[in-house]
Parts: structure tokens; C-alpha cells; sequence
């Protein structure tokens, strides 16, 4: 049986902005604003985009509601919830289900990692606790662990596993996965670079870092695709592979939120491992930015 779609096009994984004083709730409010006046299709809050792995529990659920009540229900929301301790994937993502987010993002356990068999128990309990549809997320260069098309094929019996974000970069993996898992789940790309790519190969769209500078275009992009304008949607993927590529230059979300804050989206402030991107790098980010029109 198919299982009912979370969103088509491009959700942003979404910057939290800050400040030395905590979470910059003024900014966060104009930038959530203008992604959903932009066009775009879903929001992903408290992602790795998000810096999720350095809120406290307490700042974590206060974005999680904050985003919620700002968006009232305009576009898609999905919550990431995901951790290497099954016990608080489950608790926050029962926390998203019951305050009303339309999804819970899961990342493949890091540090800690697993075995195949150990990834089917780990996220098979965690969805067994969600009344909500259920994207896994596939980052293998983020946590060392990869999540095998044989995986994918046990994950979709479930029937709160919805979707995949897939970030491992192998589109002959992606392929195998389309062809066992069927319309059983679906498929996001995790890579901006391959939008178009893994839309070819049967998937959804995109969970996007590009979309938090260009949110209407990146959705644009999707859209001509699914429409049968794959040349159109091909060109756009080269247009903006010089910005992605820029996004990408330092570890995310150093570049994501520079960009950002140039945008006049709240400051250019990570918390500590991440700094902020070294200079001659956050001139190369701007110069792309203004390439395709936006101004900073």
C-alpha cells in the first residue's frame, strides 16, 4: 500500500539563528517568515543545519514550538529529532508528534554507530513510539554509519517510515534502494548537488541547505522537473552548483549561517566546535550569492 507523500519540491533545513545570548528568536521569526512568503515547500527545524546538536533540551523543544507557532501551519513542518540515544530520539520525537510537526527527521546513530541489523531495531523503535510519518536520514561523512539498500527495504514494512534523506552521495546505491523499496518510501536528496539526480531516480525532491538563500528557486527547480522541464531543472542545477559548492567549502552550517547573516538574518555566531568561515572563503560565499541575485 502507498504510503501518503510529507511534501514534493524543497524543504530547508534551516539555520537557528543566534547570539552569545542564546537563540535569536527576533531573526528566526523574519527569516521563517520569508521562506514560507518565498514559496517554499516544507521546513526542517533543528536539523544539523540548525546546529541541533549544541541546543540544550530545553532550547530544542523552544525552537521546535517557536518554528511551529510562527509557520501556523502554512507548509509541511518536520522536526528533527534524531540522536544516538534511542530513549531521547523517542522522547522528543513523541514531544514534535503531540505539538503538532507533520514529521520527525531521524539521523543513523552516530559515535556510538551500529550494525545493519542494529539500524532496522534502532529506527523500528523509535517509529513505533511517533504518531507522526518518519524520515530517516542518511549522512554517512556526519556519523559513520551507512544505511544499505537491503536496510532501506526492511525500514519501509514499517508503516510510520515515510521517507528517506539520503546523503551518502552514491547514486548506484540510490537506484538499488528505488527499485527495492518501491513507492513504499520516499526519496530526498540530502545533496544539493544532486537535486536533479536523485528527482530522476524516482525521488521527492530535496531537503536543501541552498534553500536558505534561495528558497523560491530552489523549489522552482523541483517543480520544473516534476512539470517535464528536466533540461530546465538541469540548467538550474548548474547555475547554482558554484553556491552550493561555496556552502559547502567549510564544514555545514558554518557557510549556511554566514550567508544568512549576510542576508541580515540575525549574526554570523556558531556554537563552539564550529567557528565562523575563515575570511577569504565568506568572500568567495558572497561573490556567489550576488552571482545569482541576492543581495548582501
Amino acid at each position: 500500500m502507498k504510503k501518503e507523500t510529507i511534501f514534493t519540491g524543497a524543504a530547508t533545513a534551516i539555520v537557528t539563528p543566534m547570539n552569545p545570548q542564546g537563540v535569536d528568536y527576533p531573526a528566526f521569526e523574519r527569516l521563517l517568515k520569508w521562506q514560507v512568503a518565498q514559496g517554499i515547500d516544507a521546513l526542517v527545524i533543528c536539523g544539523t543545519t540548525g546546529e541541533s546538536s549544541t541546543l540544550t533540551d530545553e532550547e530544542h523543544r523552544a525552537v521546535l514550538q517557536f518554528a511551529l507557532d510562527t509557520v501556523g501551519g502554512r507548509v509541511p513542518m518536520i522536526a528533527g529529532t534524531g540522536s544516538n540515544d534511542a530513549a531521547y530520539a523517542m522522547e522528543l520525537s513523541r514531544f514534535a508528534c503531540d505539538i503538532g510537526y507533520d514529521a520527525v527527521l531521524l539521523v543513523t546513530p552516530y559515535y556510538n554507530k551500529t550494525t545493519q541489523k542494529g539500524l532496522v531495531s534502532f529506527f523500528s523503535t523509535i517509529a513505533d513510539a511517533c504518531t507522526k510519518p518518519v524520515i530517516l536520514y542518511n549522512v554517512p561523512s556526519r556519523t559513520g554509519v551507512n544505511i544499505e539498500p537491503a536496510t532501506y527495504a526492511k525500514l519501509a514494512e514499517h508503516p510510520m517510515i515515510r521517507g528517506i534523506k539520503e546523503a551518502g552521495g552514491n547514486i548506484s546505491k540510490i537506484v538499488e534502494t528505488a527499485a527495492l523499496v518501491g513507492d513504499k518510501l520516499d526519496i530526498y536528496s540530502g545533496n544539493d548537488d544532486q537535486i536533479v539526480p536523485i528527482m530522476a531516480c524516482g525521488g521527492k525532491g530535496v531537503i536543501s541547505v541552498l534553500s536558505n538563500v534561495l528558497p523560491a528557486e530552489t523549489s522552482l527547480l523541483c517543480k520544473k522537473f516534476f512539470h517535464g522541464d528536466v533540461a530546465g531543472a538541469m540548467e538550474m542545477q548548474k547555475q547554482y552548483l558554484p553556491l552550493i559548492n561555496a556552502l559547502f567549502c567549510e564544514v555545514n552550517p558554518i557557510p549556511a549561517k554566514a550567508a544568512t547573516a549576510a542576508m541580515g538574518y540575525g549574526e554570523n555566531y556558531l556554537r563552539l566546535p564550529l567557528v565562523p568561515m575563515d575570511k577569504e572563503h565568506e568572500e568567495v560565499l558572497l561573490a556567489c550569492m550576488r552571482e545569482v541575485g541576492v543581495q548582501v
